[in-house]
């Protein structure tokens, strides 16, 4: 399923024809065949110059249409050098290694991360597979127009699984996926990996450098920028990362009841102390508020009510509570919770009970 055609940076060869001689018309050309040589060449002088700066040793080998950008236009570049990064090699063939064991039922190999999943068929697959739900878009488009419907759709369909808000800045949009950014799509994927537990552990601190060349009145501007695309495991809590919860949930339903029930005491001892109590502890700690009222009153100190959202209206203010309540457990001397805020907020139950039941080993014994 990979496109015949790359707008991925490629050394540019030009071939010549030895021994062969030239024509007049070969040789002097025509007055707007040679200007046009000359704003090719200025043109691209002038992009090797904006990203080749002194001071700089790394070289690119990138095609002149690469620097054909209009006004204000921003393209993200990979320095050469990161792709021989033994963790980037890493991470793109575990990603390969999970989307092909993923859709292998349907078919479908993919071997190049960029030329596979620019135009959204694959995306559209592996998301319907991680999900169980179909996707209503065509099943095959040829045209540029049909693909980046398609991508809009299926980027659209993964930020609202992924509890993403629309209006969030992403590390991914339809022009980056299309135009084959590979940081794009390895950001994308590896958000997929991590909300839905993926059994593989990723390479820590993975980290691209870029050269990001903007367009400003004519002139190309850049800067370099070290992009991260994982950071430290402790903040995947993927399913390779098995404890307790896990066999609870796979083998001991009955069992993980009464896990269940006893932090259920727990909690509602605390909270009854200022006339709440929880009924579902599945989902009323998902957006933070009984979490942080639950943390002043284990350490007996009154929480401010402007530190957080009483009433969350969105994700971001939920992700916020739970983040706040993270930090006062740091400060009470609890470790860093290994779960995410996401993944409270995304009502993972396996998250909530590991952080419950860290605050439950701690203060069992408070009165």
């Amino acid at each position: 399923m990979a496109s015949p055609r790359s707008k991925s940076p490629r050394p540019v060869t030009p071939k010549k024809d030895e021994g062969k001689e030239e024509s007049f018309w070969d040789k002097f050309g025509t007055l707007g065949r040679k200007k046009r040589i000359k704003e090719v060449q200025a043109f691209e002088e002038e992009g090797k110059n904006a990203i080749d700066s002194p001071g700089h040793p790394t070289q690119f080998d990138i095609s002149p249409e690469e620097y054909d950008l209009a006004e204000g236009e921003e393209r993200l570049l990979i320095e050469r050098r990161s792709y021989a990064d033994p963790r980037l090699r890493s991470l793109i063939g575990l990603l390969i290694d999970w989307i092909n064991d993923e859709l292998a039922d349907q078919r479908i190999i993919v071997k190049s991360i960029e030329d596979d999943l620019y135009d959204g068929q694959i995306l559209q697959k592996l998301l319907e597979k991680l999900t169980g739900q179909k996707l209503e878009v065509p099943e095959v488009t040829q045209s540029e127009e049909g693909q980046r419907h398609k991508l809009q759709v299926v980027l659209s369909s993964t930020n609202q699984v992924l509890g993403l808000p629309r209006w969030t800045n992403q590390k991914w949009s339809v022009d980056s996926i299309h135009s084959k950014s590979l940081v794009a799509i390895l950001h994308l994927l590896v958000h997929l990996v991590r909300h839905f537990r993926a059994p593989l552990r990723l390479p820590e601190n993975v980290t691209v450098d870029t050269v990001v060349v903007k367009k400003r009145n004519g002139k190309l501007e850049h800067r370099r920028v070290a992009e991260e695309i994982t950071s430290t495991y402790d903040e995947f809590g993927m399913r390779c990362e098995r404890d307790a919860f896990d066999a609870l949930l796979d083998h001991a339903p009955d069992k993980l009841q009464v896990v269940k029930k006893s932090l259920l005491t727990f909690v509602n001892k605390h909270l009854n102390r200022i006339n709440l109590e929880v009924a579902d502890i599945e989902s009323q700690f998902h957006d933070g508020v009984y979490l942080t009222l639950l943390m002043g009153l284990l350490e007996n100190y009154f929480v401010p009510l402007y530190d957080f959202h009483l009433t969350p209206k969105d994700f971001e203010q939920k992700v916020f509570n739970v983040s706040f309540a993270f930090e006062l457990m740091q400060d009470a001397g609890l470790s860093r919770p290994k779960a995410r805020p996401e993944d409270i907020v995304n009502l993972d139950l396996k998250s909530t009970l590991r952080v419950l039941y860290n605050l439950f080993a701690k203060y069992k014994n408070t009165p």
